[in-house]
């Protein structure tokens, strides 16, 4: 291993990376290395170094201390399978080409090895900037720069810790200066001594005990273990780009992209060309040039799946009222909220009820929450959205639906505009990523000119949602700045003020159908908002409700979900949402809604089932067909989508994607189970509660 990595593991982590160690190096640093391996309790058994003569302060260290200095050697050997075992030592001759016959065997458990350093470049070079070769340090340094930017310390090749701090020092009066900073004075530099390094001997190819590429392996890159013989074969099998070197041996395309390898592999091929170093070239430096570690994407708790668990600020309150939990896009939900002596579906028949009876509250800080800002915001989402919202005023929200370029269902939500130029869009709660990432291509890649800014803000805000007849006289409790007069504040608006003291944002929307706000406040007073949400609605009979309830009220009013009533295959018009898809401007998808296969009059179309015994709940995902074959095949029209029972329609209600659904209206469907039993259902209109939407703005 690198000697500095032995370096790092003592002296940061604590960690002895061997017993037995052999440091060969080409230049004094080394010996910093052998020295704290040796004060470690590391067995240094010997410090070879290429140079014929190793002198230098570390060096005279190194001997005081006792360890054994073999100058003028080099490691032409390795034994060992899994591990080093032992290397051989041997002296070379003075022109480095060869070395004697016979050499040393000394055993050991680590090599250290060292061969200078390599100032990080890669920033310098993906700003455009030049490289330059510095014959000294045998290295590329940064050169002239493309754009506003500098360098300094030993990302600009000078190592020594006193250069560092005068360069870094005014490398940042310089920063100040073009930013328009005055300085009222020019500061103390700290002050460091920089050690002396003597010359390094440049060996790119250090002599083996057998020929090259005829047994034994001169490693070049160590992530990817490529080997000088596996250069000299690019070489000869003509390539001449050290690019096209780099792919054929896969050199520098490990995670370090080239740190430990690539002046070792550009001088191995300029050995092989009798050309200098900088006539090779240098590869193409990509980001990021520190290595991202896959803990950083796993999280700390990694789980089944290596999947991160994330938490809205109230699950902790949620837990300790005893909710049964499911995954919603990498969030933990509560599903619903079992009392004693409940299952599942009397806990869920309870919250609904509650809900259109009195007062029920849920968690809804996972709905993903972007924030977009800009001079052409408006102009952006009327491009996203197949609805208009140029005119759309402050103050106002509105319900989007956006298709990808095949013209099918992408995801749906309710914007809200914040200002002039600034808008706050919901999405689904698994789609917020995916959502953002659209919108960004779409930025960067088809419309640069647009002044758009986006932001990602779904943690930062908790979101507390009361519905129910109640809601209205429970936030009049909680607030005493926001007028919550159906007149002035009426559906599908927002406004600013303090709920339970607490700044907020609340937002007159529905997706249970009822009378409904959601309340958002910053992420860190989300538990503090549910405890006095609770606490007041406790006349009211406040119930919590998760994820279940909130799909039978929404299925109850035909809303659909993104994901489970769509599939990907839908448009706007097979969902019955013609009235949302504008006929006058151009948006995302609309050419493909014109294909001559969107007019068929056979798509799948979003409907609603009653089933012929009204307890009976359809599974979701069952096949539908207009009639039962003795035989296994059969022809199927379509399938559900959502199905449960409702207890404010006092019977199970369904909806499905059938073949031309809304041609079907009463016609008779069947679902054969797969215990052979048969469920006869009817299609039906897809809204089963409050058709008018009185409820919602009452």
């Amino acid at each position: 291993m690198l000697a500095s990595a032995c370096r790092t593991y003592l002296n940061r982590y604590g960690v002895k990376p061997g017993s037995k160690a052999v440091v060969f190096t080409n230049n004094d640093g080394a010996y910093a290395a052998a020295l704290d391996m040796h004060k470690a309790g590391i067995h240094i058994a010997a410090v070879v170094d290429l140079r014929a003569y190793a002198e230098g302060p570390l060096t005279e260290k190194a001997r005081d201390a006792g360890l054994r200095i073999l100058d003028g050697h080099a490691i032409t050997a390795t034994a060992g399978d899994k591990r080093v075992k032992a290397v051989q030592v041997t002296r070379l001759s003075d022109d480095g080409e060869s070395a004697k016959a016979v050499g040393e065997h000394i055993e050991c458990d680590l090599v250290a090895v060292s061969g200078g350093w390599n100032p990080t470049v890669h920033l310098h070079s993906q700003s455009r900037g030049k490289i330059l070769f510095d014959e000294t340090y045998a290295c590329f340094v940064p050169g002239d720069s493309a754009q506003a930017s500098a360098t300094a310390g030993a990302c600009s090749g000078s190592f020594g810790l006193g250069a560092c701090l005068s360069q870094g020092h005014d490398a940042g009066l310089a920063a100040a200066k073009a930013a328009g900073v005055k300085s009222r004075k020019k500061g103390n530099v700290p002050q460091a001594e920089d050690r002396d390094f003597l010359p390094a001997r440049w060996l790119w190819l250090v002599p083996g005990d057998k020929p090259l590429g005829h047994g034994g392996k001169h490693f070049v890159d160590v992530q990817n273990d490529v080997t000088a013989a596996d250069l000299h074969l690019a070489l000869r099998e003509g390539y001449r780009s050290i690019e096209h070197v780099k792919r054929y041996t896969t050199t520098g395309m490990g995670t370090d992209q080239g740190k430990t390898s690539n002046v070792n592999a550009i001088a191995i091929v300029s050995q092989y060309f009798g050309c200098p170093i900088p006539d090779v070239g240098v590869t193409t430096f990509r980001p990021p040039y520190t290595p991202v570690t896959f803990g950083v994407f796993a999280g700390r708790d990694t789980g089944d799946l290596l999947d991160p668990a994330r938490k809205t600020p109230m699950h902790a309150l949620h837990e300790q009222a005893g909710a049964a939990f499911e995954d919603v896009g990498q969030w933990k939900r509560p599903w619903y909220f079992p009392h004693e002596g409940e299952d599942m579906h009397a806990a869920v028949k309870r919250e609904v009820r509650a809900c259109r009876e009195s007062l029920g509250v849920m968690d809804a800080s996972t709905l993903g929450k972007i924030d977009i800002q800009g001079k052409d915001a408006a102009e952006f989402l009327n491009r996203i959205y197949t609805n208009a919202w140029l005119k759309l005023k402050v103050g106002s929200c509105r319900y989007g639906l956006m298709l990808g370029e095949n013209g099918m269902v992408m995801d749906d939500g309710v914007t809200s505009r914040l200002g002039e130029n600034h808008f706050l869009m919901t999405t689904t709660s698994g789609n917020a990523a995916p959502v953002l990432a659209h919108l960004e291509e779409y930025l960067q890649t088809e419309w640069p000119e647009l002044e758009v800014y986006l932001t990602s803000v779904t943690e930062q805000f908790a979101t507390v949602s009361i519905a129910g007849p109640n809601a209205r006289k429970l936030l009049n409790e909680l607030t005493d700045d926001i007028d919550l007069g159906a007149e002035a504040f009426p559906f599908m608006t927002w406004r600013n003020g303090s709920v339970a003291g607490i700044p907020a944002r609340v937002f007159r929307i529905s997706f249970t159908g009822d009378l409904s706000y959601e309340i958002n406040v910053p992420a860190s007073y989300g538990a503090a908002l549910w405890q006095a949400v609770m606490t007041t609605g406790e006349k009211y009979a406040i119930t919590p409700y998760g994820t279940e309830a909130m799909h039978v009220l929404r299925a109850e009013k035909g809303f659909i979900i993104v994901g489970q009533d769509t599939d990907g295959s839908v448009t706007p018009i097979d969902l019955g949402m013609d009235w949302i898809v504008s006929k006058t401007k151009d948006f995302v998808g609309r050419r493909s809604l014109y294909r001559s296969d969107m007019d068929k009059p056979d798509r799948k179309q979003l409907v609603g089932l009653l089933t012929d015994a009204p307890d009976t709940v359809l599974p979701e995902g069952a096949q539908l067909v207009e009639k039962i074959e003795s035989g296994p095949t059969m022809a199927m029209v379509g399938h559900v989508t959502s199905s449960y029972h409702s207890p404010n329609c006092e019977r199970s209600i369904a909806m499905a994607l059938i073949k031309g659904g809304r041609a079907r209206m009463g016609q008779k469907l069947y679902s054969p189970q797969a215990d052979g039993k048969v469920i006869t259902c009817s299609v039906s209109d897809v809204v089963f509660y409050d058709k008018e939407g009185e409820r919602t703005r009452g």
